[in-house]
C-alpha cells in the first residue's frame, strides 16, 4: 500500500468554472474562486429545469409515480416510492408486512447497486490511475489484492486486465477511461501501481456485477428501470410469493453480498488508505439530516432499520429526532419567483431565470433547510445518526473502517468520510436485505400471503412520502382537493447537497465542502471533482474550465 501523501496545491489565484459537471443525470456548474492554491468560495448551479410539479397539477394522484420516476433514469424506484407513500400518507392506511418487505428487499438492491457504481464507475477515477497500472508488477499486484481480500485475483486475470489497458493507451482510445480522468502525471493521483492495476481489475469486473444487482430489483420490480409493481396499497407482484422467484433474488443477492464483502470494502480501504489526508479536505456543514429507511409499519418512521435524526454542530453524543415541519424551501437566489420560504406543502413552482453566471440567481435547483439550518444528507449523514443512535451493526462497521485506517471519528467529517460512508452503509444494508427476506420466506410458509389491500383517492388530504433514496433524503409531498393533485412537490438529495445559499445567505453542503479544498493544477481540478462526485450528484457529460487571467478554455470530459 502506498504511504499517505499530502495532495499538492498551486498558487494560483482565480475563478475557475466547471460547466457542466455531469453524472448521468442532470446538469451541474460549478463556480469556484481559488485564492493561492484553495478554494475560497464556490457556488452550485444547477441548470436543468425539471417542471414536474407543474406537469402533475390536475392529475390523478395515483398517477403521481409514473411521472416522478421519471426524475432520475437511475434512482426511478426511489421516487415512485415516495409518491406512493405520500399518497398512502394522504390516505391514512396502513400496507401488509409482507409488501413492506417486498419494497425493502428492492430497494436495499437498489441501494448496493447504487453504491458499487458509485464507487467503481463514477468516483474511482478520481483516485484511480489507469494508465499508471501499465507500470505495476501483476505477480505483486495479485500478493497486494490477496492480502486485503478473501476473494483471490490471479496473476494471469491481472495480466489480461494490463494487457486491455496496454492496447487501449496505445489505440488512442481508451475506451470506457476516455477523457474520464487526467491522464498524464497528476500530482494529485498517488495510489502504487499495482493498487492502481488491482482497482482497474475490479472497475471492469463491477461492470458486470451491477447487471446482477440490477437484475435482482427486477425479480420482484418486473423491470429495471421503472419498476412496475407498487400501488398504494401495497404491491402486486404475486410471482414474488413463490418459491423459484424467492430462489432467484436470493442467489443474485447472495453475489452482491459477496462483491461488497470482499471486493467493494476492501477496495474502499485500499484507495481510502493512501488518500488518508483527505481525511481533512472536504468536511463542509456542521449538521446532518436523514430519514431513515426500510420499515417496520410503513408511516412510522420510528419503525425504521436505519432511524431518521438530525445532528447539529457534529455532536455525535445528542442526536435529535426529526421533525417534517421544520422542512421549509428557499428560493432567494434561485431562478423561481418570489423571495419567501415555504414548507412543501404551500411551495411555489414559478420559473424565473435571469442569466447564466449570475451570483444573486444562480440555479434552477431551490434550497431545502431544516429548522434554518443548512444540512447534508446520504449516506454519510444515515451513518453518523445511526452511529450516533448506537446501533450495533453500524457502530462495528464503522469502528472497523476507522482502526484499518488508523484513523479517529472526526475523519468521518469529510470527502474521505462521504466516500467511506457508502460502503459501510453497503454492508449495513446488505444484512437488512437477509432478514427482510427470512422474514419474508416464513410468512409465506405460515401461509399469510396478504401483499395489498384496496384504497380510495380521498377528496381532499395532503400527505408527505419519505425515502432515504442512495443519495439521501428523498420527500414528495402531494395536496389533493376534489380527487385531483392541487399541488406537488419533491424535496430531493441533490437539492439539499447541490443547491444554492438560502435567504440567510448559509452556503449548500457542496459549496461548503469545497471552500478550503487545495487545487495543483487549475487546468486540471481533479481535487474540485472528488468532493463533488463524493456527494454522487448522478450527472455526466464535459466539463470546462476557464483561466481567469487568459480566458483560455481548457476542456475535457467526465464520464
Amino acid at each position: 500500500m502506498s504511504e499517505a501523501k499530502t495532495t499538492p496545491q498551486s498558487s494560483y489565484t482565480g475563478p475557475i468554472v466547471v460547466d457542466p459537471l455531469t453524472r448521468i443525470e442532470g446538469h451541474l456548474r460549478i463556480e469556484v474562486e481559488v485564492e493561492n492554491g484553495r478554494v475560497k468560495d464556490a457556488r452550485s448551479c444547477s441548470t436543468l429545469f425539471r417542471g414536474l410539479e407543474t406537469i402533475l397539477k390536475g392529475r390523478d394522484p395515483r398517477d403521481a409515480q409514473f411521472f416522478t420516476a421519471r426524475t432520475c433514469g437511475v434512482c426511478t424506484y426511489t421516487h415512485a416510492l415516495a409518491s406512493t407513500r405520500a399518497l398512502e400518507d394522504a390516505m391514512q392506511i396502513e400496507i401488509p408486512r409482507n409488501a413492506s418487505l417486498i419494497r425493502n428487499l428492492v430497494l436495499g438492491m437498489q441501494n448496493l447497486h447504487d453504491h458499487v457504481v458509485h464507487f467503481y464507475h463514477l468516483h474511482a477515477l478520481d483516485f484511480v490511475d489507469v494508465a499508471a497500472a501499465l507500470q505495476a508488477d501483476p505477480a505483486k499486484a495479485a500478493k497486494l489484492n490477496a492480502s486485503i481480500s478473501p476473494r483471490p485475483t490471479s496473476e494471469e486475470d491481472l495480466r489480461a486486465v494490463q494487457a486491455k489497458v496496454k492496447a487501449l493507451v496505445e489505440s488512442g482510445q481508451l475506451g470506457p477511461f476516455t477523457n474520464a480522468y487526467f491522464l498524464g502525471g497528476h500530482p494529485s493521483y498517488y495510489l502504487d501501481p499495482e493498487a492502481n492495476l488491482v482497482a482497474t481489475a475490479h472497475y471492469l469486473e463491477a461492470l458486470r456485477v451491477q447487471v446482477e444487482i440490477a437484475r435482482a430489483t427486477a425479480v420482484f420490480g418486473a423491470k429495471n428501470p421503472h419498476p412496475q409493481f407498487l400501488i398504494a396499497g401495497g404491491v402486486t407482484c404475486y410471482n414474488a410469493l413463490r418459491p423459484d422467484t424467492i430462489a432467484q433474488f436470493k442467489a443474485l443477492y447472495q453475489k452482491a453480498r459477496a462483491f461488497v464483502e470482499q471486493v467493494y470494502i476492501p477496495d474502499l480501504l485500499l484507495v481510502a488508505g493512501a488518500y488518508k489526508d483527505w481525511a481533512a479536505i472536504g468536511g463542509g456543514v456542521s449538521d446532518y439530516m436523514d430519514f431513515g429507511e426500510f420499515p417496520g409499519k410503513e408511516r412510522d418512521l420510528t419503525t425504521r432499520y436505519l432511524k431518521p435524526g438530525v445532528i447539529f454542530n457534529r455532536d455525535l453524543s445528542n442526536p435529535l429526532p426529526f421533525d417534517p415541519s421544520k422542512i421549509s424551501e428557499h428560493v432567494r437566489h434561485s431562478w423561481y419567483e418570489g423571495e419567501e420560504a415555504h414548507v412543501p406543502y404551500q411551495g411555489v413552482t414559478e420559473p424565473k431565470f435571469t442569466k447564466m453566471g449570475d451570483t444573486d440567481r444562480y440555479s434552477w435547483m431551490k434550497a431545502p433547510r431544516y429548522d434554518g439550518h443548512a444540512v447534508e444528507t446520504g449516506p454519510l449523514a444515515q451513518m453518523l445518526i445511526s452511529y450516533a443512535q448506537g446501533d450495533k451493526l453500524v457502530t462495528s462497521t464503522v469502528n472497523t473502517v476507522l482502526k484499518a485506517l488508523n484513523v479517529g471519528p472526526e475523519a468521518l467529517f469529510s470527502t474521505l468520510g462521504r466516500t467511506a460512508a457508502r460502503g459501510v452503509e453497503a454492508v449495513v444494508v446488505a444484512n437488512g436485505v437477509g432478514e427482510w427476506l427470512q422474514e419474508l420466506e416464513d410468512n409465506i410458509a405460515k401461509g399469510d400471503e396478504k401483499i395489498c389491500i384496496n384504497t380510495q383517492v380521498p377528496q381532499n388530504a395532503e400527505g408527505a412520502g419519505f425515502v432515504h433514496a442512495p443519495r439521501g433524503g428523498l420527500s414528495h409531498w402531494i395536496v389533493i382537493e376534489k380527487g385531483k393533485i392541487a399541488n406537488f412537490q419533491l424535496v430531493v438529495p441533490s437539492t439539499w447537497n447541490l443547491g444554492p445559499r438560502c435567504a440567510e445567505g448559509k452556503l449548500s453542503a457542496v459549496e461548503a465542502a469545497l471552500v478550503g479544498t487545495p487545487v495543483a493544477d487549475p487546468k486540471r481540478p481533479v481535487e474540485i471533482l472528488r468532493t463533488v462526485h463524493s456527494f454522487d450528484p448522478c450527472i455526466a457529460c464535459g466539463v470546462h474550465v476557464i483561466d481567469g487571467r487568459t480566458n483560455q478554455a481548457y476542456d475535457f470530459k467526465v464520464l
